[in-house]
């Protein structure tokens, strides 16, 4: 045992458990015709459709996800094509965090179909082994784990398994396996900072690593050394578990610097549709809703409203956030889109009014929101299909 490995002696691991293909996956388990078949998830054969989610199958062609479905359709003109049932995925996803549960209570939810784990120190490995296990043998499905002590180590560590392994990456390998990979691989990088990267002669995470701290700070400001900290495989941030918690965030950088309003507000649906699914999930409800803009000069701003009661309504929480951003958006391009929410209350929200037919409906949608979307919640899930352009980085 090495002296680094001695040191990491009792600290807990950590597990990122990312489900393959998620949404395609379950179709081809469902539809035996499926099966060996390219297979294509996403909004409508119309001109503004993407891909949501594509089998390793359509990837061969090269499909990807958030590519236009019409271009899909191009690279592969026998794959299947599918709208997606969002309420099929949800009830999937409730069952696989369920037996995630079995083995640890300490579950952070990213999406329907990513969570982080935490685990004693020392079983992060065999209770991996055993989840990939029981989700093939019990679901039907595959599912990637990265395992290590810190959620970027773990995140990292799942990309280079994928697809269908367990895979772990431990602090003092860093030097040997990350620092020779090229700057794409660190989660949260976007092309802009990898081009700017690019001009001061930084293309692999070992030089970015490598480089002084002042010299970061010149091109990325306050952002430099949690950028340099990641180059060396260090993270502090704790797991947000949902039963204590204080906020819930989703963030998305962009490809490429953004002017288009309307997929702005695309990528607010599909984060407050995540954001809603998180509080569900913990039985929380948020009072305050805020949104984060950064622009193209990297300054960066955060407005936050109150809402009159707590919500966990995708609907809600996407409706303050458009409220908030037309109000403070100011001059295009954006390059980050991020979305919080916090004060959260537990348990039924009362009220000493009757409520309106319509908010009884909605009441009685809330609640099985996870299951059914046939209300709006199908409309918000379907509107985020159509317009979301997010980096070009497949997901699952």
């Amino acid at each position: 045992m090495t002296d680094r490995q001695k040191r990491r002696e009792g600290v807990p691991e950590i597990l990122l458990c990312d489900l393959d293909a998620f949404f395609a996956a379950v179709e081809q388990r469902d539809r035996p015709e499926y099966r060996g078949k390219p297979v294509v998830v996403g909004g409508s054969l119309s001109a503004r459709g993407v891909v949501s989610t594509c089998s390793y199958e359509a990837r061969k062609f090269g499909v990807r996800s958030a590519m236009p479905v019409q271009r899909a359709r191009q690279l592969c003109p026998e794959a299947i094509f599918l709208p997606g049932d969002m309420a099929k995925y949800r009830r999937v996803s409730k069952e696989i965090f369920a037996l995630y549960g079995r083995f640890t209570p300490e579950i952070e939810v990213v999406s329907i179909d990513e969570a982080y784990l935490g685990l004693p120190a020392g079983e992060g490995l065999a209770v991996a082994s055993r989840i990939h296990r029981a989700v093939r043998e019990e679901l039907s499905l595959s599912v990637t784990i990265g395992v290590s002590v810190n959620k970027l180590l773990a995140k990292i560590a799942s990309e280079l398994a994928k697809p269908d392994r367990v895979g772990a990456l431990w602090p003092e390998e860093v030097a040997a396996v990350l620092w020779p990979r090229p700057l794409e691989l660190l989660p949260g990088l976007g092309p802009v900072s990898v081009q700017k990267l690019n001009r001061i002669g930084i293309s692999t995470i070992g030089q970015l690593a490598a480089a002084p701290l002042e010299l970061l700070k010149k091109y990325f400001g306050r952002t430099a050394p949690a950028l340099w900290q990641s180059a060396r495989g260090i993270d502090n941030r704790p797991l947000e578990l949902l039963s204590e918690a204080k906020s819930l965030s989703e963030e998305r950088t962009f490809a490429a610097d953004l002017a288009a309003e309307e997929v702005v507000r695309a990528v607010l649906i599909s984060q407050a549709e995540s954001l809603g699914y998180r509080l569900r999930s913990g039985g929380l409800r948020a009072r305050k809703v805020s949104i984060k803009l950064r622009y193209a000069d990297f300054s960066t701003i955060t407005r936050e409203q109150t809402l009159p009661a707590p919500t966990d309504s995708d609907l809600e929480i996407y409706e303050t956030a458009v409220r908030l951003f037309d109000a403070h958006k100011g001059t295009p391009p954006w390059r980050l889109i991020g979305l919080r929410v916090a004060g959260f209350a537990t348990g039924e929200q009362l009220s000493i009014f009757d409520a309106l037919p319509a908010e009884k409906k909605e009441k009685e949608l809330q609640r099985t929101r996870d299951l059914l979307r046939e209300k709006y919640g199908g409309a918000v899930v379907y509107r985020a299909r159509r317009l979301l352009k997010p980096p070009p980085r497949d997901k699952g």
